[in-house]
């Protein structure tokens, strides 16, 4: 029993040193704006973002926090349209992926063919890119243009004013902490992706 006892009790411990660990300034900063009905974790990016590639798909920050996030967790993925000549086309096809449910197969396909092949230079270079991430041409065509569409652009947009956006990749916690990408040591992406998603979580904690 009080072998148990102590196992328990350095698992308690080893939490509370890591959240000892944290600190406003060093992992994230406060906003000074607070949104109070955004999302619980907004991760804001641009395909156009080299940062942003390493992040999500050499990284998989953003697929680590959401697995394992809090069970109810709302995480969303918002492009920002200030970056690349098909910024804003880029966007919308975001949207379109939202609308879709189809976020997880389009987003290594977009990455690649903007950040690695160069591929992606047009409007139907993209569509293409979510024929090939095997999306339908005709679903994807019919929901371009439609309401649900235009409205998750619009939200997209109006998150990154309300957050002030200027730069990416970004995460927002509970609307009001912005996680550091600089301020987390770690020896490898896996260790680095994993620091992060814990320091998401006792964020979640505080909101």
């Amino acid at each position: 029993m009080k072998k148990i006892w102590l196992a328990l009790a350095s698992i308690v411990l080893a939490f509370s040193v890591s959240a000892a660990d944290i600190s406003e300034g060093k992992q994230y900063t406060n906003l000074s704006k607070p949104v109070a009905s955004a999302p619980d974790v907004v991760e804001f990016f641009s395909f156009y973002c080299p940062h942003c590639y390493q992040f999500s798909e050499v990284y998989k920050v953003n697929s680590t926090v959401e697995k394992n996030a809090p069970e109810n967790t709302n995480i969303v993925r918002y492009h920002v349209d200030f970056l690349g000549p098909l910024g804003k086309d880029l966007t919308r096809s975001w949207a379109v992926a939202m609308a879709l449910g189809v976020e997880d197969q389009v987003s290594p396909v977009l990455f690649k063919g903007i950040q690695e092949t160069q591929s992606i230079r047009s409007v139907d270079d993209i569509r293409n890119a979510f024929i090939n991430a095997g999306v339908k041409g005709e679903d994807y065509d019919a929901a371009m243009n439609s309401f649900v569409v235009n409205s998750l652009v619009s939200q997209q947009q109006n998150a990154v004013a309300d957050f002030q956006i200027n730069g990416v990749p970004a995460m927002i916690i509970g609307g009001k902490y912005k996680m550091k990408n600089d301020g987390i040591s770690a020896k490898s992406p896996e260790e680095y992706a994993k620091t992060y998603s814990e320091i998401v979580n006792q964020l979640l904690l505080k909101k």
